[in-house]
């Protein structure tokens, strides 16, 4: 499939068919509809089609007892329009990443993922057990939402740059696409941010309206093709540690349904989370040795002047977060304590453990 016919079908860009619903098994007289938004292209690999698969299973487990209708980016409300349009009760559910809201609240980016951040098991242990996921209560409630972890993608890649970075000084005047927290922390060191949707991002790119971009990993950023615009490929960036997804569903319609619906929309969710992690960490491997290999990318590594001039403009980021309000800055509490916590305990011994193991082994980083 060629670019043009790829981004028309399926990326977050331009219109796309309309949407047809999933088929569950075993309808049963009765069954409620539930119709899902979401931020990805139909058929995008990894995000676009990790929803999907979301949508199928919700309807697989419950039997038939809810018939999703499942809306890929741009099938029935506009990309970034999705938050509104659950909240509005016009929608049951949206699939996306919630630092797309932080327009609305700056508390939503830590419910994704925040600069220098937490990996995606670290996040999860914050929502699950140290109370993440009542914050993210107080805070999706007051928009009429519920907030369930439904992804992860990992530990995002840096970018792709049409110019090598060798110190923060050369992001003065770079124009990146770049969302969330992490556009505040680049504007900070100079740089042009905006925060655009996925199916506008090559022709950007090609054009030169912005000269950098990032997006998620290898497997993901493959089939974007950014390599035909920017050869130079940074890995782990410090913008989207984790990159953990959510489905946020209509707090009215959530309160319809009865506790066992509900453990079947929570289990499918929880159960992609793993899935899409897992799908990613699986192939990411392969294909950055496909881009290099096939496509001449050029792999960078941020220095540490780079990474100490991003850690300076986070601390400025987060002071202005936490005096945004009260909730802001518990929520930016509970996640730091957090961090710290389980951080040091992960290097310990995770971080001791791979480090080692790839010393040992011969493993290049």
């Amino acid at each position: 499939m060629d670019r043009r016919s790829f981004l028309k079908n399926s990326a977050l860009g331009g219109t796309a068919a309309a949407a047809a619903a999933l088929a569950a098994p075993a309808v049963a007289q009765g069954a409620k509809t539930m119709t899902i938004v979401s931020t990805w292209g139909r058929d995008l690999p990894g995000l676009g089609t990790s929803a999907q698969r979301l949508a199928a299973r919700i309807a697989e487990l419950s039997n038939g007892a809810l018939n999703v209708e499942y809306f890929a980016a741009g099938e029935k409300v506009g990309t970034l329009d999705v938050f509104d349009d659950v909240a509005a009760g016009n929608s049951n559910a949206y699939i996306g990443a919630e630092y797309y809201w932080i327009g609305k609240h700056p508390g939503f980016a830590y419910f994704c993922t925040v600069p220098f951040g937490m990996t995606a098991s670290e996040h999860n242990a914050w929502i699950k057990f140290k109370g993440g996921q009542a914050l993210w209560d107080e805070l999706s409630g007051g928009f009429g939402l519920k907030g369930i972890l439904c992804g992860a993608s990992g530990t995002q890649a840096g970018g792709w740059f049409n110019k090598e970075i060798n110190s923060a000084e050369d992001f003065q005047g770079l124009k990146m696409r770049i969302p969330g927290i992490a556009g505040s922390v680049l504007s900070k060191l100079g740089a042009s941010t905006v925060a655009l949707p996925g199916g506008q991002i090559y022709e950007n790119l090609v054009s030169g309206t912005i000269d950098a971009t990032e997006w998620v990993g290898p497997y993901n950023d493959y089939f974007m093709k950014f390599y035909e615009a920017a050869k130079y490929y940074y890995t782990g960036g410090m913008h989207e540690p984790g990159g953990n997804l959510a489905m946020g569903i209509n707090t009215a319609w959530w309160g319809t349904l009865s506790d066992w619906e509900r453990a079947v929309i929570t289990a499918a969710c929880h159960e992609e989370v793993g899935n899409q992690y897992e799908e990613a960490m699986a192939n990411n491997g392969a294909y950055l040795t496909k881009l290099v290999t096939e496509h001449g990318v050029e792999v960078r590594n941020f220095n540490d002047d780079v990474w100490d001039g991003f850690g300076r403009a986070a601390a400025a980021a987060f002071e202005e977060i936490r005096a945004h309000s009260d909730l802001a800055t518990r929520i930016d509490d509970s996640f730091q304590s957090t961090l710290r916590e389980v951080g040091a305990m992960m290097a310990r011994f995770e971080g001791t453990f791979v480090n080692q193991r790839n010393r040992v082994l011969g493993i290049d980083a």
